[in-house]
């Protein structure tokens, strides 16, 4: 029952912080503040009354459109409510801490709620905000010290190795460090050959970012999951819209069209840090290791 519990207060807020998140994807491209002007309509700026602003609840009643003027308000604010919701539940769901999930699980929920909010700004304008790939880096690198810390200093105290604590930590964090430089090098070296064969860019320094936070977070094992799972997504797309008639018929138009691969990459990070490790143990079995 307490596990239940804790799993739909996770939901709840889950659907409370996607709310918010819907609020910055709509206000930091036109910039925005996030804090003012109160929720208002975003056609004839009607401040919104507080049962406008429920979570999801709010969208259903009034049938995705506002009350006054009927502009329709679109299907990424219960989608990006429900995909908040949805993954915090299923976090706290496979938490193994009695109740609520604390420590590394809320950490990862902050994972998946950035990777949320960057997945729709690149779809939606190709756009992966400094604002959160720069510090979510810097807080995975310093979430995976804190945990591998906490996970050796039973081991190390039992001992009375401490000494051999700090240079474990070192080794640690300089391999997580490379595993982060890593992850980005790999999308700056597909830029330089890409611009060395079109001679043009092909991918931004935003995807570079993005791998950077998503080895923070994952390592790089998991940084390279979530890689290959959001190439071959992006593939799929791709082939999907080449054979739409329309597509065929404009091939100038559909040879410069740009895919948001932020988008495909931080659906493969959610899927890498959901079941990355069956899916690679899955693999090392398949290939003989």
């Amino acid at each position: 029952m307490i596990r239940i519990l804790g799993t739909i207060f996770a939901g709840l807020l889950g659907l409370a912080f996607g709310s918010f998140l819907n609020v910055c994807l709509s206000r930091w491209p036109a910039g925005e503040s996030i804090v003012k002007p109160r929720s208002h309509c975003r056609q004839c700026n009607r401040t919104l009354a507080w049962w406008e602003n429920v979570p999801l609840i709010s969208w259903l009643a009034l049938r995705g459109r506002c009350r006054t003027c009927r502009a329709w308000i679109g299907w990424r604010y219960p989608l990006v409510e429900l995909a908040i919701g949805g993954l915090w539940a299923f976090i706290a769901w496979g938490s193994k801490e009695a109740f609520f999930p604390f420590q590394f699980d809320v950490g990862m929920m902050l994972f998946t709620w950035m990777l949320v909010g960057l997945a729709v700004f690149d779809a939606e304008h190709l756009w992966l905000p400094n604002m959160i790939t720069l510090p979510g880096t810097a807080i995975g690198f310093v979430a995976f010290i804190l945990r591998i810390k906490k996970s050796s200093d039973n081991v190390f105290s039992y001992y009375g190795a401490l000494s051999l604590q700090k240079r474990f930590l070192f080794e640690a964090s300089f391999r997580a460090l490379l595993g982060i430089l890593i992850a980005a090098g790999l999308i700056l070296l597909i830029r330089w050959l890409y611009w060395l064969i079109r001679r043009r860019e092909g991918i931004g320094l935003g995807d570079a970012k993005l791998m950077a936070l998503l080895a923070a977070w994952l390592g790089l094992p998991g940084a390279l999951l979530s890689f290959g799972l959001g190439v071959v997504l992006g593939a799929l797309v791709a082939i999907v819209l080449l054979i739409v008639p329309s597509a065929r018929r404009e091939s100038e138009n559909w040879a410069l069209s740009k895919l948001p691969l932020g988008t495909f990459l931080c659906i493969g990070g959610i899927v890498s840090s959901l079941w990355g490790q069956p899916i690679l143990a899955a693999y090392l079995r398949w290939a003989g290791f």
